[in-house]
């Protein structure tokens, strides 16, 4: 029989660049206020849930928000580089709006359209996919029959996605409009060698009133 392996995918909470809607990649920013507030939020909805292992990247947004996490349990946090966001390069710190008035070749992409981004200095996104993939095949050769927590960036979830065949199950507006919100949690579970779609971007617990 064929191991099962359980993903639950984070993405850290916000900061005071995701609030301005900058490229903050390879900056090391930490959790603003009301990220630290969600990243309680995260850790509330999984409060009751079996977790195995916690991985995390060793950026300062998505380790913190690891912690709140790993908080009431007595299990190490694996920080691994591979979960990084993508180095923006020279994208680093702008808008999306700043970067297509100094590269106006890259106009017309919707600005969540990680597929297609090159910045000059940074990585592309099979660049990204190098290392999704790997620090994939690793987690599941390590964790069968296991569930596991991966707190990390927008850019390595899309590449996530394309390298399981998650969105090759979605229509062409689904791929279009597909975002991974900031505190925002996605399960996938993996069985048979056959990844299935539980969750993407689930925000209810981030405000359970609305």
């Amino acid at each position: 029989m064929q191991p099962i392996i359980r993903l639950t995918l984070i993405r850290h909470g916000p900061t005071e660049w995701n609030a301005s809607r900058r490229f903050q990649g390879r900056s090391d920013l930490p959790l603003s206020d009301e990220g630290r507030v969600d990243a309680r939020k995260i850790a509330a909805a999984l409060r009751d849930e079996p977790i195995d292992a916690i991985y995390s990247s060793d950026l300062s947004r998505a380790l913190e928000t690891a912690r709140f996490v790993a908080e009431s349990r007595d299990i190490p946090i694996l920080t691994d580089q591979r979960l990084r966001e993508f180095d923006f390069g020279s994208w680093e710190g702008l808008t999306w709006a700043e970067i297509v008035a100094t590269n106006p070749e890259v106009a017309g992409p919707d600005p969540t359209a990680a597929s297609l981004y090159a910045p000059e200095g940074g990585e592309s996104f099979e660049q990204v996919g190098e290392r999704v993939r790997s620090f994939l095949d690793d987690t599941r050769r390590q964790h069968p029959n296991e569930s596991i927590v991966v707190v990390t960036h927008a850019g390595p979830l899309h590449a996530a996605f394309s390298i399981l065949g998650l969105s090759e199950s979605q229509t062409p507006e689904e791929k279009l409009t597909l975002s991974f919100t900031p505190g925002s949690i996605t399960r996938v579970v993996i069985e048979d060698d056959h990844p299935r779609l539980l969750q993407v971007n689930d925000v209810r617990h981030l405000d359970p009133a609305g």
